[in-house]
């Protein structure tokens, strides 16, 4: 069994920063691509950055210059760092890695999701 378990998240005003942290537990062998997603009210799950086993990274354009997000594969952890963070980044945000499992094939697995509000 795998799980992913976030911790970080709050409430901020415009400006502000917030880090988001993410581990993974259980029967895992390696863990290939992690990232991150949001959902805000009313609207769909986006991807917010992903990162590679190799340290690749990807960032939606709008939050490109503001987050950072890394990893460390000894640990089972990745992070979201946040900076200026804006009123429109309010969401919950998950953690996703593409898990190959001990006893299992490789798969999706998410966070819990944790809340981010950014207010003016």
């Amino acid at each position: 069994q795998v799980q992913l378990v976030e911790s970080g998240g709050g409430l901020v005003q415009a400006g502000g920063s917030l880090r988001l942290s993410c581990v993974a537990s259980g029967s895992i062998f390696s863990i290939n691509a992690m990232g991150w997603y949001r959902q805000a009210p009313g609207k769909r799950r986006e991807v917010v950055a992903v990162i590679t086993r190799g340290g690749s990274t990807n960032y939606a354009d709008s939050v490109k210059g503001r987050f950072t997000t890394s990893r460390a594969n000894a640990k089972n952890t990745w992070s979201l760092q946040m900076n200026n963070l804006k009123p429109e980044d309010t969401a919950v945000y998950y953690c996703y890695g593409s898990i190959l499992a001990i006893t299992a094939d490789e798969d999706d697995y998410w966070g819990q999701g944790t809340q981010v509000t950014v207010t003016s």
